[in-house]
């Protein structure tokens, strides 16, 4: 159990997150925000990287703030974070290798085979001898996936995991993420909203450092209910819109009277509550 009480991080005059308050138990939790909303800064305080200025953390019952129960977070904790900061010269085993040294498996045969687990977990098994630096960005991400799953944590935050990976890389990741959430709390940041209808039973979308929704994905979706319509083209009524490849446009916001209604989707009631930003930060 994750248990976040008015937690609040600054950056000089920047409140990056503002007094967020959630509990968060087993299965898959996702985060939905535009840039700087505050989902990098939360799941990096959920990581124990960095503190809070004020509030409280506790993780599986364990107050990252002092030094044991910092320790104890990181031996059940998996971390995939913004960014891959994966040193080039290391061959992907040998740096999954190396995180699971860090990770207190000393043991060498043993830490092997888990090294060998997750590297086929994630599908690297047949490039296990190569440089990351001659690896795909997408391959990379899928490293720095590998070395979150090592030990099976009961605790993984993932922030963009699937930025870089194609649709069958995404579908792959979908499968080993609900697998291990079986075991553990996951807590995910993403701008594909189509992840977060598939893999996750709770969605918070958070806004300029703040929660703007805590619920299931279909009701996110249900708060767009009669508020999205299909036309020939865009309509003054709408706060935003697009056309579609069929030719259409989709327009969201307040539906006119006669609009032709279409079912409402996750991303619809995003796009709603953050409107432009999101729209805009939206991968292609």
């Amino acid at each position: 159990m994750i248990d976040i009480a008015e937690v609040t991080k600054r950056f000089g005059a920047t409140t990056a997150v503002d007094a967020i308050s959630l509990s968060i138990g087993p299965g898959v939790c996702g985060l939905l925000g535009p840039n700087g909303a505050g989902k990098t800064t939360l799941l990096r305080m959920l990581a124990t990287v960095a503190a809070p200025d004020e509030g409280r953390l506790r993780l599986g019952g364990l107050d990252p703030a002092t030094d044991e129960g910092r320790v104890a977070i990181r031996r059940r904790l998996g971390y995939v974070p913004q960014h891959n900061g994966l040193h080039p010269s290391f061959s992907v085993f040998e740096l999954v290798d190396y995180v699971a040294i860090l990770k207190e498996m000393t043991d060498r045969r043993a830490r092997h085979d888990e090294v060998r687990r997750v590297l086929g977990l994630v599908e690297l098994t047949d490039v296990s001898s190569r440089k990351i630096r001659r690896l795909s960005g997408g391959m990379r991400r899928r490293v720095v996936l590998a070395q979150a799953l090592l030990g099976r944590p009961t605790l993984l935050v993932l922030d963009e995991p699937t930025a870089g990976l194609d649709p069958t890389q995404r579908l792959r990741f979908r499968e080993v993420v609900s697998t291990a959430a079986a075991e553990a709390t996951v807590v995910l940041s993403t701008h594909q909203t189509d992840d977060v209808s598939a893999l996750c039973a709770r969605v918070v979308v958070m806004h300029e450092g703040r929660v703007r929704f805590d619920g299931t994905p279909a009701a996110l979706a249900e708060t767009a209910r009669g508020r999205v319509w299909q036309a020939d083209e865009r309509h003054r009524a709408a706060r935003l819109a697009w056309r579609t490849a069929s030719g259409h446009h989709r327009n969201i916001g307040e539906a006119p009277a006669g609009a032709k209604l279409v079912e409402p989707t996750v991303e619809d009631g995003y796009l709603l509550l953050v409107g432009e930003q999101a729209l805009n930060d939206a991968p292609a």
